[in-house]
């Protein structure tokens, strides 16, 4: 990656690339059952949101306190927000996003990112995207990417992102860092294609869509992991 926002230091550990070769070593899920896993996760993130308006409105139910009812309501309208920012960012990250067409603006994803970092107060967001418009393969990897890379600051911390268009290919680039880096070392082994297929689950999922997408398109994805920083990148050819 070649964006300086969030190029690695030469004292980055070296990168694991993804596997190119669809040999039986490496088998595909079918599509059914990736469809099957990321709903799984879905429902998981969504779970907590949800949760959370329905125990609102049991509470507001009965509450007679006017501040509590006012203190209820704050509650509900927070959760409300979060689940409609979760599903507004799934739709894009996961599925078809209809209504783009193959490019698609990247205000749109950075609106998608903000929000779900602005939800703890411990992220930071650093934006380093230029690019008007990016194709819509690339934006799905960006936003996934982007996912792993919230996950991974436990301890809050500062998620860069990065893409640039350079004519043949779309480079993107996503550096998560902070005080306490906490990487699922199976979601690593999805990224480069060296999990085995019954390993899978929702919560490495979205980092096998990732990869087979960026293979299918002829390009890659790798990551690299320090103490203190866990940066992935990826490189989808235009056309």
């Amino acid at each position: 990656m070649r964006n300086p926002a969030i190029h690695p230091d030469s004292t980055e550990p070296i990168v694991h690339a993804a596997h190119t070769d669809y040999s039986p070593e490496y088998p595909m899920t079918s599509s059914t059952d990736l469809a099957a896993l990321l709903c799984s996760r879905l429902c998981h993130d969504m779970l907590s949101p949800v949760g959370a308006l329905s125990n609102g409105l049991e509470l507001l139910a009965d509450e007679k306190d006017p501040e509590m009812r006012r203190r209820c309501f704050e509650l509900l309208e927070q959760s409300a927000r979060i689940s409609a920012d979760k599903l507004k960012f799934f739709r894009l990250a996961y599925g078809a996003a209809g209504g783009f067409g193959d490019a698609v603006p990247t205000d749109e994803p950075r609106e998608l990112i903000a929000a779900i970092v602005s939800a703890n107060e411990r992220l930071q967001l650093d934006w380093a995207v230029t690019e008007p418009t990016l194709p819509k393969p690339a934006i799905k990897v960006l936003l996934n990417l982007a996912a792993i890379g919230v996950d991974s600051l436990v301890r809050g911390g500062v998620l860069a992102v990065g893409a640039e268009n350079r004519g043949r290919a779309t480079e993107i680039a996503v550096r998560a860092s902070g005080p306490k880096v906490a990487f699922d070392s199976t979601i690593g082994k999805a990224l480069d294609g060296s999990l085995d297929e019954a390993e899978l689950s929702g919560r490495t999922a979205p980092a096998h869509m990732i990869r087979l997408l960026t293979e299918e398109l002829g390009g890659g994805v790798q990551y690299a992991l320090s103490g203190e920083a866990l940066i992935m990148g990826a490189v989808l050819p235009n056309g």
